[in-house]
């Protein structure tokens, strides 16, 4: 009881302070998500995005040593095709934006992370995840298809394949697909409770990836159910699902809580193109300091349980970090 409890003393300088933090980042824990297309020379700037940019493989390959000069170790690609079609083909080509990608940083910069976005949306031209007959999803169909897009990946020297199209029983194909081909090395991140967030309008754009009908809430999770998350986990888990992920991050810590606290697994979490983009938007206005907003949202998504943090602002937040 006070006078004799005082709790501002641990927090009277910045040392102190330091001391005793609970929650420490660390650019060790940051994923930095690019997104890449053929050609050579290309950097052109996202607009809803601002500081992100489409790459291609020499440029690419510039931004992730960079990344790793400031701390980054870890990079998650989305390939952009020259041409789209029904049923997104491009996507298991091993001739892919992604695929040469891969090469090109595994040949040159080998203790960087590589992961790779399995899914169909960049690619197909009707924008859905899956492959679609009368307007409708087609689950079990799409299923081989992922397959052939992950093992494309792993062939090319993917660390890590992500899977994000939320298909039930994608994991588990994709694991029986890649121990088939001799790549049992190679690790699954599920995007196992992703959400039909309305944060992702910049990066529909940035991946040129907007549904031309409908939208996805067929089969990505309602945003006001929980406990259906631990569910998808759980399955995902059981398929071979290496680590699992929540997306978005900030409308969900308290998925990324409960899903630490239930199992005993690497969880990451996915700052989004939307909760990159207002933060943006409010620093450039002069209605935050971007800065310290930045680190302070990156804090809250460690402190609800995230080991891994999937975040735009990873090239500027390890930067800060070290000073």
């Amino acid at each position: 009881m006070f006078p004799a409890a005082r709790p501002r003393r641990l927090r009277s300088s910045a040392t102190m302070r330091a001391l005793v933090r609970e929650t420490r980042l660390s650019p060790e824990a940051f994923v930095y998500p690019l997104f890449v297309r053929h050609g050579q020379g290309i950097r052109d700037e996202i607009e809803s995005m601002p500081g992100n940019f489409h790459f291609s493989p020499d440029t690419l390959l510039e931004e992730v040593s960079a990344a790793r000069e400031d701390g980054v170790r870890a990079v998650l690609l989305f390939g952009l095709p020259d041409k789209k079609d029904f049923t997104g083909s491009e996507a298991w080509s091993d001739d892919g934006a992604v695929q040469t990608s891969v090469r090109r940083i595994k040949a040159e910069l080998d203790d960087v992370l590589v992961m790779t976005d399995v899914c169909l949306c960049e690619y197909t031209d009707h924008g859905h995840c899956g492959v679609v007959e009368d307007g409708d999803v087609l689950n079990d169909p799409t299923l081989e298809l992922l397959a052939s897009t992950a093992t494309s990946h792993a062939r090319a020297g993917a660390d890590l394949v992500a899977p994000s199209d939320m298909m039930d029983g994608r994991v588990g194909a994709i694991r029986d697909a890649l121990d088939t081909e001799g790549l049992s090395n190679t690790a699954i991140l599920s995007y196992a409770a992703k959400y039909a967030s309305a944060f992702y309008g910049p990066f529909r754009e940035a991946a040129q990836s907007a549904p031309q009908f409908g939208d996805r809430r067929s089969y990505q999770m309602d945003p006001a159910n929980a406990d259906e998350a631990l569910r998808e986990v759980a399955l995902d888990l059981d398929e071979g699902a290496d680590m699992v992920m929540v997306k978005p991050a900030l409308a969900y810590l308290d998925v990324i809580r409960r899903v630490k606290d239930c199992f005993e697994v690497p969880i990451a979490a996915y700052s989004v193109s939307g909760e990159f983009s207002m933060l943006a938007a409010a620093a450039e206005k002069g209605w935050l300091d971007g800065e310290r907003t930045m680190l302070e949202l990156l804090t809250s998504i460690k402190r609800a349980g995230a080991d891994v943090i999937l975040t735009y602002h990873a090239r500027q937040a390890a930067r800060l970090l070290h000073g």
